[in-house]
Parts: structure tokens; C-alpha cells; sequence
């Protein structure tokens, strides 16, 4: 690969970085609020369904970045960014904590109870969300690439939507466990939650497998990269 497209590549890694980055550290930040994301109220042994936190609606992106990279990039740099994502959220919630600490003074437009209100508890769940979703990612990303060399890097949809599937399942059941044992959520909405959350999330998946294919196509014919193969990535030199 010329010099050139190495850098072009190496540019439009650290963009879809950049937005793995971003829809992680939102998707922690605005949790708390929730809503019916299905017009219709419906319920199932009278609990709720389609009851979902705002913070999911970013989610489905970071697994869309993280199937486009693993598939472009390789199994390694997409653990990358996991990894980077995951101490950007540490380093988010350092800066809350820090926020939260200054006391506000009398014609601060927002007061610290309202900034309590709003960022108090996410520490706590951003770990619950960072231990769940750590699993989750990195089980994605080793599902992704199984089913790649099953199939000879063929069947894009198959691995796309079932190492989603699977993960996504995880994901959720994880996160919800721990959120509920730290006193975050109430127990008897676990199980509303969590068929929310996977039916959700699997719709999603099943939605954004034409943007994967898109995408991988317009990576594939920019780089001349035939069916299986990944970039060769090298960081360009500094000079």
C-alpha cells in the first residue's frame, strides 16, 4: 500500500475512533433518562416492555464501528479502541466527580443539588456499563473474527448480526445485573429492561447491516482490498 493510503487509512481510523470514543462516553452521561421507545404500551405478566434508557440510543454505534474496524482493520485495532474507550470514560467520570465536588455559587444557573441529581450516580453505573461492556466488546470482536475465518471472510451479514446478537445479550443481561446490585435500578424492573434492551439492540443490528455493507464496500474499493483481507496497518512515520 502507498504512503498515501496508509495515511488515509490511518486518518479515517482515528475518526471512527473518535465516534466510538464519543457515542460511549454520551451513552454514559445520559442513562438516566428513559423512555417508551415502542408507541404502543404493551406489558408481559404485567411488567412493561420498550422501557428504555436514553443512553442506549448511542450504544448500537460503538458495535457498527467495532464490526467496520475489525472487518477493515484487523481483531487488534479494534480491541484498540475498546480499550481507549473504555479510559475515556474513566477519565469523564473523573472530571464529573471533580465537577461535583466544587460547590456552586448562589447565581450558578445550575445548583449542586440539580448537578447531583443528574451526575451523581454515574460513576456507579458507568462502572457497572464498563464492566459489562468491556465483556461484551471484546466477546463481539472474538465472534467476529470466528465467524470471518468460518466462513473464509464471505457472509458479511452472518457474522455481523450474530456476534451482535450474542453480545448485545450479554451486554445487557451484565449491565442490568450490576446496576440493579448497586442499588442504581430496582430489581423488579430487571426483566422489562432487559427484553427491552436485547429485542432493541437485535432490531438495531439487523437495521445497520446495510450500513456495514456500505461502508466495508466503500472501504474495500478505496483500498483495493480483496474478500477477507485487511489492512496491513502501520501507523505512519512522525517526522
Amino acid at each position: 500500500m502507498k504512503r498515501k493510503d496508509r495515511l488515509l487509512a490511518h486518518h479515517l481510523y482515528l475518526l471512527l475512533a473518535g465516534l466510538f470514543i464519543t457515542s460511549l462516553v454520551v451513552s454514559n452521561l445520559i442513562f438516566q433518562k428513559f423512555f417508551y421507545w415502542y408507541p404502543l404500551n404493551i406489558k408481559f405478566f404485567d411488567i412493561p416492555l420498550f422501557e428504555l434508557s436514553v443512553g442506549i440510543l448511542p450504544y448500537p454505534i460503538t458495535f457498527l464501528i467495532t464490526d467496520l474496524i475489525s472487518e477493515i482493520y484487523g481483531q487488534k485495532n479494534a480491541n484498540k479502541v475498546v480499550v481507549v474507550g473504555i479510559f475515556s470514560s474513566i477519565f469523564a467520570m473523573g472530571i464529573i466527580l471533580l465537577a461535583d465536588a466544587v460547590p456552586a455559587i448562589a447565581g450558578s444557573p445550575i445548583d449542586d443539588d440539580t448537578f447531583s441529581a443528574v451526575f451523581s450516580l454515574s460513576p456507579i453505573a458507568v462502572l457497572a456499563s464498563m464492566l459489562a461492556y468491556l465483556l461484551a466488546q471484546f466477546f463481539d470482536i472474538r465472534l467476529y473474527h470466528f465467524w470471518k475465518r468460518l466462513t473464509q471472510g464471505k457472509h458479511l451479514w452472518l457474522r455481523n448480526n450474530f456476534s451482535t446478537f450474542l453480545s448485545q445479550i450479554v451486554d445487557t443481561t451484565a449491565v442490568l445485573v450490576l446496576l440493579c446490585s448497586f442499588g442504581v435500578l430496582r430489581w423488579e424492573l430487571f426483566f422489562g429492561l432487559l427484553v427491552s434492551g436485547v429485542v432493541f439492540k437485535i432490531l438495531i443490528a439487523l437495521v445497520d447491516t446495510p450500513f456495514l455493507y456500505f461502508f466495508v464496500f466503500l472501504f474495500k474499493r478505496r483500498f483495493e482490498l480483496k474478500v477477507g483481507e485487511e489492512i496491513d496497518f502501520i501507523e505512519p512515520e512522525c517526522k
